[in-house]
């Protein structure tokens, strides 16, 4: 439940605004490095480096994203938030963003709503429907064993493992994400994601009639660069529908 699309799908789909999403990873590095440019001290930087990494972002990006959080380079000055809504069906989305400008980016986000017959909520009119979860996404090969990946995982604290056509997909707490990541990078196992996202503890399937506009209000948030993540509970495939 919570996980969209297949790996292919999701690779496509970065592939395709790989630019809008080195500037979403730029953002978060250097908010991050605010609390120290350091990662071997600073877990959130380390993460977010991870997370660069793993699409190519080159070297000289991710080391004057860092620059800008420790102050040694100028830069903006980002704020981190969220906004819940309902878009078309009743789908529950929640909108994480890093912005320069909330104004801004509270306009954007309504107008995004409003446009494709969604409604911005109160804070936490729908996160109730999700939960906190530490996610690891590995791509499935024949040189990864089932049984030995679920061991490692179990022994750093693993809540669930699911495994799909494509990947295995590893649950934590958060409390405990950052002990089975580094246990599993230990192991030499490679992630296509891992962070801790909102993943739906109720699913919403919407008429068919909606999954349109839905998948375009979706697809509009993300292309914002103010915004980093777009959650839902939406029962449907949205990235293969």
């Amino acid at each position: 439940m919570g996980r969209h699309g297949t790996i292919a799908g999701r690779k496509a789909a970065q592939d395709s605004k790989r630019a809008a999403v080195f500037t979403k990873y730029a953002r978060l590095i250097t908010v991050a490095a605010k609390a120290g440019g350091d990662p071997d001290y600073n877990i959130s930087l380390k993460h977010a480096i991870e997370k660069a990494k793993a699409i190519n972002m080159p070297n000289d990006n991710i080391s004057r994203a860092v620059k800008r959080g420790t102050g040694e380079l100028a830069g903006e000055a980002y704020e981190g938030g969220s906004f819940e809504g309902y878009g078309a069906g009743g789908v529950a989305v929640i909108v994480d963003i890093l912005t320069d400008n909330k104004n801004r980016t509270t306009s954007a986000v309504k107008h995004t709503f409003d446009r494709f017959g969604g409604n911005l909520g109160v804070p936490g009119c729908v996160s109730y429907m999700f939960e906190r979860k530490g996610i690891i996404l590995i791509e499935k090969t024949d040189a990864i064993d089932e049984d030995s990946l679920m061991e490692v995982a179990l022994e750093a604290g693993m809540e669930d493992m699911i495994s799909y056509d494509d990947s295995f997909e590893i649950r934590t707490l958060p409390e405990t994400f950052d002990a089975v990541d580094a246990a599993l990078r230990a192991a030499h196992y490679e992630f296509v994601e891992a962070d801790i996202e909102y993943i739906p503890s109720m699913e919403t399937t919407p008429a068919e009639s909606d999954l349109k506009n839905l998948s375009r209000m979706i697809e509009t948030l993300e292309e914002n660069d103010d915004v980093q993540k777009v959650y839902n509970n939406c029962a449907v495939d949205l990235v293969e529908s």
